[in-house]
């Protein structure tokens, strides 16, 4: 791969995603696959005025070692240090950076029930800390290829060309041209447009039908807002937290879910594909679920704790955004939600509700906003998915049409 479109990428994730402020500490979280781009980002965050970078390396065929061999207590657990480590995030609000690379498949044959249960136990831990952090610091996801997951996404090619054509997939469909930075001021641009007019109709339900046997009703929250394109943290500083992101999303109400919905594509989760996959939906909450792989997982995750039934985010993606024209299925959520509408069961986003900094944990969540250690996107669209949203006056608007923008 071009090392100069490479560099522009690392520039890209560095200031347009993370927005890596002068004198502010940079983590990098990646797996051992592309340590020379790693090395790129690093030197990018430092350009950019950072204090200091440090680079957390991960390695899946060790992660599936420790779900083999290690106890349920143990593999629960984090350490005195590790928490430590998390209080040091707190007091210095690092920018984060996660690149992605990982198999889809790389924990296959895994003990899904004792893996599921420590990552939950393992979010709960931190999650006292992560809620002090929420919205005050820059964090961004971004991909970069894996010599497995290339193999997956490309299938029957040497693995240096299935890697080559990986990377040439991340970086169009990330927008990495001539001046990705004007790219992205155009695309936010146009993400932030389509979000306000869907505010200005004060909408209270949204209702989902496809071919599939998807219909589904959704109930909104009064006081959230739709969202798209970068964010902002509570001390004024603008991020992109996905790259790449195609869509507008906000969190619906906690127990306004009726319906049954199907997935379009499937979920990597946990290192594992679930695919073909059903929720049924009764009170807000998934009552019935089922798939045609990897069934007894998509049930761990749906029971990580009380809130991972629920629903946490609802996002609106054309089926002609870029990666799904790009003609990849990616087996990647970060790329693949953004293929398609997706909803997220688990956690929903406070910083929706519109003047987010005046609520507490317990009055968002009193509003509707789902609490939950986990957070997962499945995708929905299709060719002809039709969503119709109902205002306060009970007028229907139409959303989407034969998977697209309606307006």
């Amino acid at each position: 791969m071009n090392k100069t479109r490479l560099k522009k990428y690392a520039h890209l994730i560095a200031s347009v995603g993370a927005n890596v402020k002068k004198g502010q500490e940079v983590m990098i979280v990646a797996e051992l696959d592309q340590p020379e781009f790693v090395k790129m980002l690093v030197e990018e965050c430092y350009k950019l005025g950072a204090k200091k970078v440090s680079v957390d390396w991960d390695y899946q065929p060790l992660e599936k070692l420790a779900v083999k061999y290690q106890s349920q207590k143990t593999l629960s657990t984090l350490e005195d240090w590790q928490m430590k480590r998390w209080e040091h995030q707190l007091d210095v609000l690092p920018a984060k950076i996660y690149l992605t690379s990982e198999d889809p498949d790389g924990l296959k044959g895994v003990n899904q029930k004792k893996y599921s249960k420590a990552r939950a136990a393992r979010s709960l831990a931190i999650k006292p800390i992560r809620r002090k952090m929420e919205n005050r610091y820059q964090w961004c996801i971004a991909g970069v290829p894996g010599a497995a997951w290339a193999k997956k996404v490309f299938p029957g090619m040497r693995t240096s060309v299935a890697v080559e054509k990986l990377w040439e997939a991340i970086l169009d469909t990330s927008r990495v041209y001539d001046d990705p930075t004007l790219e992205w001021e155009k695309h936010n641009k146009n993400l932030i447009e389509k979000s306000s007019y869907l505010n200005s109709l004060g909408l209270k339900k949204l209702i989902y039908h496809s071919e599939n046997g998807t219909d589904l009703t959704v109930g909104l929250i009064p006081e959230a807002l739709f969202q798209g394109g970068g964010d902002t943290t509570t001390e004024g500083v603008y991020f992109n937290p996905n790259i790449p992101t195609e869509e507008v999303f906000t969190s619906p109400k906690r127990g306004e879910a009726e319906g049954i919905v199907y997935a379009s594509l499937p979920l990597s989760y946990g290192g594992q594909l679930i695919e073909n996959f059903w929720m049924k939906f009764e009170g807000g909450k998934v009552v019935e679920s089922g798939a045609e792989k990897n069934a007894e997982l998509l049930s761990e995750m749906l029971s990580a704790d009380e809130g991972a039934a629920y629903l946490g985010e609802c996002a609106l993606v054309p089926y002609s955004s870029p990666i799904r024209e790009s003609g990849v299925l990616f087996y990647n959520t970060l790329y693949d939600e953004n293929a398609a509408c997706h909803l997220a069961i688990g956690m929903g986003f406070t910083n929706v509700l519109r003047d987010f900094e005046k609520y507490t944990d317990d009055e968002a969540h009193a509003l509707g906003i789902n609490d939950s250690v986990t957070h997962v996107d499945f995708m929905i669209g299709t060719r002809d998915l039709s969503i119709v949203g109902i205002d306060k006056n009970d007028n229907e608007v139409k959303i989407f049409e034969n998977g697209e923008w309606a307006f």
